[in-house]
């Protein structure tokens, strides 16, 4: 269980008749006022699971079909000054708000005000992650601009990042540094407004730039042809900026994506339901195009072989690398 987290529900242990007051009520104290409907003849079934990020707030959400909304008389009864950046990562939902509506697919995220009044309705099974920024820290640390109308954003570098971070937070894999997570998560909301908000040619702070550049790699080990060259199109940043983005972390951009391969090829090298791979089947895995490579390396980043780091009975022969027929 992650050591952030404030509070878990959900709505299967309540009785059907009785679940839209107890999802209501939830909201109303962990997040937001909000009114729920449910057309599923289950009711609603839904989960929220809350965590602190510093001065923010993380929410995990799934649910069936279902629909929400803050209407105009709820956002007075219960106001609530905060930027929601809502991140959908699985099933499909509409945004309604006063000046139109948004089609919102898994990858795309939402941000809006959350004194303005909004529906969001899901017509299938959903899940996805809510950001709770203050409005003041919204202000000072990503984007001055007058919010006066929902942004969409779909699924692209600074998306999928903050898609990353957010799961690593949640899931407790990720650095356990509150501050440093929530001043990646603000700098990449920050990379995703200002354009939209404030200076469009503003561009990305190296902080998210770097996180951007980190999650590519981390989503393109396995693939051979992975290089500076291609993480530095991916930003698009010329391969020496992106060297300068590298520079505070101390590593290079090469030598990242080498110690990145080599920690996922000795996790799997260790683990005991990976014992039937070869060390060149690992090796392959993890993009190395040769194992006499992928030992060299691998001894001189742990001052051990490939083979030494195995358990006992796992297959340490340097047999090629099955191919499926």
């Amino acid at each position: 269980m992650s050591a952030a987290l404030v509070s878990r529900v959900s709505t299967r242990s309540v009785v059907p008749a009785d679940r839209i007051g107890f999802w209501e009520e939830y909201n109303r104290q962990a997040l937001v006022g909000l009114t729920c409907s449910s057309y599923s003849q289950d009711g609603l079934l839904a989960t929220q699971a809350n965590f602190g990020l510093g001065g923010l707030r993380l929410a995990g959400i799934t649910g069936n079909e279902h629909v929400i909304e803050r209407t105009r008389r709820t956002c007075q009864a219960l106001p609530k000054d905060s930027v929601f950046v809502s991140l959908l990562t699985a099933g499909q939902a509409v945004f309604f708000h006063e000046a139109g509506c948004l089609t919102v697919r898994a990858g795309d995220a939402v941000l809006y005000d959350t004194r303005s009044p909004y529906l969001f309705g899901f017509p299938s099974a959903m899940r996805k992650l809510l950001v709770d920024i203050p409005r003041e820290t919204f202000a000072e640390q990503c984007a001055t601009g007058d919010l006066s109308a929902p942004l969409l954003f779909e699924r692209g570098a600074a998306v999928s990042t903050l898609e990353s971070v957010l799961t690593c937070w949640a899931t407790g894999r990720g650095n356990d540094d509150p501050a440093r997570t929530e001043a990646t998560v603000l700098d990449l909301v920050r990379t995703l407004a200002v354009p939209r908000l404030g200076d469009a040619s503003a561009p990305p702070t190296d902080s998210s730039r770097l996180a951007m550049a980190r999650d590519y790699i981390d989503r393109h080990l396995t693939d051979p042809a992975l290089s500076v060259e291609r993480v530095a199109q991916a930003l698009g940043v010329s391969t020496r900026h992106l060297g300068r983005v590298f520079r505070h972390s101390g590593v290079t951009p090469a030598r990242d994506i080498l110690d990145r391969r080599l920690a996922k090829a000795r996790e799997q090298l260790t683990a005991q339901d990976s014992r039937h791979l070869t060390i060149a089947e690992i090796a392959h895995r993890w993009g190395f195009a040769s194992q006499a490579h992928f030992t060299r390396v691998f001894r001189d980043r742990y001052d051990q072989t490939p083979g030494e780091a195995r358990p006992p009975g796992a297959d340490r022969s340097p047999a090629a690398v099955r191919r499926p027929c």
